[in-house]
């Protein structure tokens, strides 16, 4: 063999054999980053949907050792057929009804389970909410119209540096943020990709330097500002999300299987999304929301918090939905206590306070962002609570 195709073998093998201790030392990463890139795929969505912890780094949220609290069965119901349908063309994977603190309608779809434990996406942004009410209530946090940068002083320096706690809460920071979830290269799949390779959202928070308007001024959704929340709440206690919410709303609320929360690499839960429960745990958290904040005999979160962070206060377009701490309020024909917790690809908890009823749906729906679809589906959860 000639000297120069020796040189060239073996600079192919030291290559090869590098790519391979690479491909080694970095394969849970390559996987994590590997299914997030099939994550929204059509063959996939279901099952990745109730199996985050399959292609994300994720901690168990303690339910503790007390017994599960009950969803006393009533009337069963029967769905209009407007619902029916709706089922069927929003991919719904999973529906909860409770009507006076009784559950009247439970079922499952595209061979889902009841004990899947299934992600929140942004209906987790109203259990942090609820966190927030408990710690101002404790003092722990003094004011919603604190600065962020008395409790999170890394963000000084950045777009956050003259925002409050009342702003975020409101998703009124002003912060520049493409939200756009079908757009590979916006800034939420970017961070989606920094936490599937275990990198720090603080640290990616912090690197947000452009703003479009003044704290306070416009209410633009922009889901890392639920991150700075978490900042907050992080640095005012001095204690983990995972930690605050487990002993402050999970373990008295009695759930029946243990969530988890999706992390980052520095294990700092995904606040903004990353949750993860049965359709029932969800339902047993919204019966005490609607309950204004009691449940399992206990008050679990100020009712006075609840009435004030699901009113619509946030500066929001002529038009458009309302938005108040972290929770949405229909756009079109709200009643007085009618609001909802949602998250992308049809997640919700529905509420309807005159009622009596509120409603806990998971869904795989690819196209959820549809014109109209947003619409049709509380127009579809209103006529379930209409027919109760």
């Amino acid at each position: 063999m000639p000297r120069l195709a020796k040189i060239v073998l073996r600079i192919f093998l030291v290559l090869a054999l590098a790519l391979s201790v690479m491909a080694l030392w970095k394969r849970e990463e390559i996987t994590r980053l590997l299914a997030v890139n099939s994550l929204f795929s059509e063959d996939k969505i279901v099952y990745n949907f109730s199996h985050m912890d399959e292609a994300f780094l994720n901690t168990p949220v303690a339910k503790g050792d007390g017994p599960v609290s009950e969803l006393p069965k009533g009337t069963a119901m029967e769905l209009p057929a407007s619902v029916q349908d709706w089922i069927k063309e929003r991919d719904v994977t999973s529906l909860v009804v409770m009507k006076d603190g009784q559950m009247v309608y439970e079922d499952y779809f595209m061979d889902t389970k009841a004990d899947d434990l299934r992600m929140s996406w942004s209906v987790a942004k109203s259990f942090l909410s609820s966190l927030v009410g408990i710690l101002l209530e404790e003092g722990t946090i003094a004011s919603i119209d604190d600065p962020i940068i008395k409790y999170a002083p890394s963000l000084k320096g950045s777009a956050y540096e003259g925002a409050t706690l009342r702003n975020v809460l409101q998703m009124s920071s002003g912060v520049t943020f493409d939200e756009d979830y079908l757009d590979k290269s916006s800034d939420i799949n970017r961070m989606g990709r920094e936490i599937a390779l275990g990198g720090s959202l603080d640290d990616f928070a912090a690197s947000i330097k452009d703003s479009f308007a003044q704290p306070g001024t416009v209410m633009q959704y922009v889901s890392i500002d639920t991150h700075v929340i978490g900042m907050v709440v992080r640095g005012a206690s001095g204690r983990t999300i995972i930690d605050l919410l487990s002993e402050k709303i999970i373990k008295p609320l009695g759930l029946e299987k243990q969530p988890y929360y999706v992390t980052d690499g520095d294990g700092v839960a995904f606040v903004l999304g990353g949750l993860n429960l049965t359709t029932r745990d969800y339902a047993r958290f919204g019966q005490m929301v609607l309950q204004d904040g009691f449940y399992n005999g206990q008050q679990i979160v100020p009712k006075a918090w609840l009435r004030a962070s699901t009113k619509a206060t946030a500066n929001t377009k002529e038009g458009d939905r309302k938005y108040g701490y972290q929770w949405w309020i229909p756009a079109q024909g709200a009643t007085e206590g009618e609001f909802y917790a949602h998250g992308v690809y049809g997640q919700y908890i529905y509420f309807n306070r005159p009622l009596g009823v509120m409603i806990a749906t998971n869904a795989a729906d690819r196209g959820f962002k549809d014109a109209g679809v947003s619409a049709s589906n509380i127009e579809a959860m209103r006529a379930i609570a209409r027919g109760l």
